[in-house]
């Protein structure tokens, strides 16, 4: 690869849409579901697919229903999706994320507890 290719690279790197957010692990034998934020989403989603296709379980509390039921019985779900702006810092964007991880977990609590 010549110097022009690596400085492209380099270029479009820097300048590539990150993408944040919420996400779930989700096992369709069971109710449970565990709620998760990234900063980077296209990355978990791969890090996700790359744990099934290896039969690899992601978190140590998810491993008896991983054994139980296998990885086929799991997905990865987006719940929400946020952009990073270019005048963040990678603090600010994590520290976005993370807030919006806490309303999801009161949201899902409300909703075991039959609030709405």
């Amino acid at each position: 690869m010549d110097k022009l290719s690596k400085e492209d690279l380099k270029e479009q790197y820097k300048s590539r849409v990150i993408i944040g957010g919420i996400y779930c692990v989700k096992c369709s034998h069971i109710d449970n579901i565990w709620i998760r934020s990234t900063t980077d989403m296209q990355g978990a989603e791969n890090r996700f697919a790359f744990l099934v296709s290896t039969n690899s379980c992601p978190e140590m509390c998810m491993i008896e229903a991983w054994k139980k039921f296998g990885a086929n019985a799991f997905s990865f779900e987006i719940l929400e999706k946020i952009k990073k702006k270019e005048t963040q810092t990678t603090r600010e964007f994590s520290d976005d994320v993370n807030t919006l991880l806490e309303l999801w977990i009161e949201k899902r609590n409300g909703e075991r507890n039959g609030e709405n």
